[in-house]
């Protein structure tokens, strides 16, 4: 990894702690912090609103495809494994092709979904659940502290938070990873920095998986 130019301090923008020396991938600035562990791609590197809204417009989601569902199934059966019966959720980020909300109403779990461009309704943010789920969506957040207490407020006590982001290998292999090739992924977890996020919101960890991990609000 080659540095890039010194400047002045970047605070993290999950923990907000000084982030270290940035430095420059093909694809991008990036900064790894020291205290919570993640890695954040440089906000002048990042997509616009126009560009990212048209970027997620490529992507070939569809709500009855096999495929996707089968993707979305890693989170929905081990979730559904810990609710109780005719728990309401929110799925955060749903995008274009709320398949997981589909799925997860179809299985006894009523389930909206909320995304800030494709189904921007407010009103849901309003609201309390007994679970939300975030799939492949951590990585796109251009505020995590922010979206993450939001997500604490919209939880029950009890309540459960599933998510879907693949966790970054360690620093030396980042460069061959193929995650930060997407202009729109701009947040690199690990579990360290899953476990700091847990540990920030007082959530109890109970499975942190290379995909897929779940959370339990006290």
């Amino acid at each position: 990894m080659a540095s890039a130019s010194a400047e002045a301090p970047v605070a993290c923008p999950l923990c907000g702690a000084v982030t270290a020396t940035p430095w420059r991938e093909a694809t991008g600035v990036y900064r790894h912090c020291p205290q919570c562990d993640l890695v954040s791609r440089d906000p002048t590197t990042w997509l616009d609103d126009a560009a990212e809204r048209a970027y997620y417009g490529t992507h070939d989601n569809r709500v009855d495809d096999p495929g996707y569902r089968r993707f979305l199934a890693q989170l929905a059966e081990p979730l559904m494994e810990r609710l109780p019966p005719g728990a309401r959720g929110l799925d955060y980020g749903c995008g274009a092709a709320p398949a997981l909300a589909a799925m997860l109403t179809a299985a006894g779990f009523p389930t909206v979904g909320y995304d800030p461009f494709f189904a921007p309704d407010a009103g849901l943010l309003g609201a309390r659940y007994d679970f939300v789920t975030c799939t492949e969506v951590l990585e796109h957040m251009h505020d995590p502290r922010r979206d993450l207490a939001r997500i604490d407020a919209l939880l029950v006590p009890g309540g459960w938070l599933g998510v879907m982001t693949e966790l970054r290998p360690p620093m030396a292999d980042f460069a061959r990873w193929h995650y930060h090739r997407d202009p729109s992924h701009v947040g690199f977890h690990s579990e360290a920095s899953l476990r700091w996020i847990a540990a920030r919101f007082g959530w109890a960890v109970t499975a942190i998986g290379r995909r897929v991990s779940l959370f339990r609000r006290a």
